[in-house]
């Protein structure tokens, strides 16, 4: 029996107030454009988790990232149902948030740690797109928001986690996007570089259609 074929898992990255959520959304209605059944999921999957997760990161970033880890592991069996389901998942974070805002703040044997832990508990995104923008251009979207900040939404974290995840994307190749561009240029790059990596991922039935969850 041959095994059936998994969906193209994309992750996309970067300090809050990147736009991610908003390039998700848009990725997912140009995907059902082009006729390619997708989805769009965003982490921490358990709220009472990621509350948990983002309070602890202040007093000690490793049982931050403990919590986060643990949220994605009990999410990987909607994951994978995911990924079985449709041609393509975009997910709003994975495990490198974690490395980048957690790992940032620890030594390297935790880092280590972190990353092994990660490598058992989810699967690994096919391809990383990572928004690049000034943390104080992401603070100022942020406070249009209308809402308080989060624990980590400080400018300090913010440039720190930013340094961490353009070494990130130095190490594993990431395709970085500059998150000033228009909103539709992004999703036009970004689709042109999954779209070859689609070519041979498994297509919906005859009518796909696309849905986006949060």
């Amino acid at each position: 029996m041959s095994r059936r074929r998994s969906g193209l898992l994309v992750a996309l990255e970067g300090i809050d107030g990147v736009g991610k959520s908003t390039l998700a959304g848009a990725l997912v209605r140009v995907a059902a454009r082009r006729g390619v059944r997708a989805v769009a999921r965003r982490e921490p999957a358990d709220r009472t988790l990621g509350h948990l997760a983002q309070e602890a990161s202040l007093r000690d970033p490793w049982t931050g990232a403990v919590y986060f880890t643990v949220d994605r592991f009990l999410a990987r069996p909607a994951l994978e149902k995911e990924l079985a389901r449709y041609a393509l998942v975009i997910t709003d974070r994975s495990f490198y948030s974690t490395l980048a805002y957690q790992g940032s703040a620890l030594g390297r044997s935790r880092v280590r740690q972190l990353e092994e832990l990660s490598g058992r508990a989810t699967r690994t995104p096919d391809l990383v797109i990572l928004l690049d923008l000034d943390p104080v251009e992401a603070l100022r979207r942020l406070g249009l928001r209308g809402r308080g900040r989060g624990p980590l939404e400080r400018r300090r974290t913010l440039e720190r986690v930013a340094r961490a995840y353009r070494a990130l994307a130095r190490r594993h190749g990431w395709l970085v996007l500059d998150a000033r561009r228009p909103r539709r240029e992004l999703a036009e790059a970004t689709w042109a570089a999954l779209a070859p990596r689609l070519s041979g991922a498994r297509r919906g039935g005859r009518r796909p259609r696309a849905e986006e969850r949060t």
